[in-house]
């Protein structure tokens, strides 16, 4: 199956089929997966959602409505549909994506869809929400299989059958005590394979990955990369056992995670929405430019104390801006992969001493061969060897001088508990810009004196 995108096509069709029947638009959305129809929706108004959620039936609403990005407020469209429908949908929903869903409302409304719902599932839906959304606890599913360690093979099978009814699927069997405790897992294949009078406790796996329900949901997404896993089960402070992560639901978090620190590098605050509109977007971006105006202040006010040189060198000023911009880049180079290995593993003292030694020759090398470049530039039009090596060593400097920020500033500011990703490009952008005119200005007023250029 090839991946949907969105064309006017689909869209006008879909418009179509709204203003005629129920049966007419039922006939058009059996041809979409559920996960299509979400697409959809962010080009559809308010009425036109809530008629195809009421004409679906519960199963693939709430499939829809699951596949649904946080902000085209799916918890909106719940909140307004008819509270008997709602309920079926919710039912259909895992306890998870409920609990998402649910928690993007205010109080009241909350409070009104899990009354409306079975008191166990409301009970499940609650304890979800106690936990921060960012933790293994907010993204777990607290719906598991699991067999007491002391069953034997013929009971345990069905007991996992007998709790598989009410799963669409499971990748894991979990083995717990008397108390819930947690004990080891178990596969499908050897319990299917284990001798017929074999008990539990002779087949479980003990030696097994686990996290607790407060750790960071992207350590839980480096855990399940490392040991290549299905699933991984969350426990409380006791070891007992609470629900389950998988796979799936790591990639929403990477997908999730991804998008948080390339907005962040940018300097466009995480709250911001994609789709939203000009007054979040400006409210998210000011400040960060504020900020970048009053460092850019910083470099001008290098440029005003050189007045004399740049008077008499005014093609220096030309060349400065163009070290600058390089300098600029090749730090955001340095500093995209310092971000990307912190995210993905704790470095070791060694490994980011290593990583800034590279980043150091990354710039030496780039730095001296962009110099040689901009060298012969300067000797063929401004005829001045002496402005060409100006120019060589401030651009070698300022790319060495990239490639130390872009990588150590990062580390630096996660060794002292701040996010590397959102701070970095201000500072970085700073310390390049300041060291692309201080360094040209400065070794052009000690050296070209000496050596006047040649203009033609």
């Amino acid at each position: 199956m090839q991946s949907f995108e969105i064309d006017k096509t689909d869209l006008q069709r879909l418009k179509t089929a709204l203003e005629g029947s129920d049966a007419e638009l039922q006939e058009v959305l059996n041809e979409y997966h559920p996960s299509e129809i979400a697409m959809l929706f962010e080009k559809l108004p308010q009425e036109a959602k809530e008629r195809i959620i009421n004409i679906l039936p519960a199963v693939e609403a709430s499939e829809v409505i699951s596949e649904m990005d946080e902000e085209h407020e799916p918890g909106e469209l719940l909140i307004n549909i008819h509270p008997d429908k709602r309920s079926e949908i919710i039912e259909e929903l895992d306890y998870d994506d409920a609990a998402d869903i649910i928690s993007q409302l205010d109080e009241e409304d909350q409070q009104e869809i899990l009354e409306d719902i079975d008191a166990e599932d409301a009970s499940s839906i609650r304890a979800l929400m106690s936990y921060d959304e960012d933790t293994a606890g907010g993204i777990m599913n607290p719906q598991v299989i699991c067999v007491n360690i002391n069953r034997d093979k013929k009971d345990a099978l069905d007991d996992v059958i007998h709790q598989s009814e009410e799963m669409e699927e499971f990748y894991t069997i979990y083995v717990v005590d008397d108390e819930k405790v947690l004990r080891g897992i178990l596969s499908i294949k050897d319990l299917v394979k284990a001798r017929a009078n074999a008990k539990v406790s002779e087949i479980v796996n003990d030696d097994f990955v686990y996290v607790k329900a407060d750790l960071d949901q992207e350590e839980v997404a480096k855990l399940i990369s490392q040991y290549n896993l299905t699933s991984i089960p969350v426990v409380d402070e006791h070891m007992k056992l609470l629900g389950r992560i998988t796979v799936d639901d790591i990639i929403d978090v990477l997908q999730q995670e991804s998008t948080e620190d390339m907005l962040k590098i940018s300097g466009v605050s995480e709250d911001e929405e994609l789709s939203g509109g000009w007054v979040d977007a400006v409210k998210s971006r000011l400040p960060w430019l504020v900020i970048n105006l009053g460092t850019a202040y910083l470099a001008a006010s290098i440029i005003r104390h050189f007045d004399d040189t740049v008077a008499a060198l005014p093609v220096i000023a030309a060349y400065m801006t163009i070290i600058a911009g390089m300098g600029g880049n090749a730090a955001t180079q340095a500093l995209a992969v310092t971000v990307r290995r912190i995210s993905l593993t704790d470095l070791t003292d060694n490994q980011a001493y290593n990583t800034v030694f590279k980043e150091f020759l990354v710039g030496l090398i780039n730095g001296a061969a962009n110099g040689l470049i901009v060298f012969v530039i300067a000797l063929i039009f401004d005829g001045s060897v002496m402005l060409g090596l100006v120019l060589l060593l401030a651009m070698t400097g300022n790319l060495i001088i990239a490639g130390l920020t872009g990588s150590s500033i990062p580390l630096v500011l996660k060794r002292v508990g701040i996010d590397p990703a959102v701070a970095s490009s201000i500072i970085i952008t700073t310390f390049t810009d300041c060291a692309g005119f201080l360094l040209p200005l400065w070794l052009a007023t000690h050296i070209l004196p000496h050596a006047p250029i040649v203009h033609h």
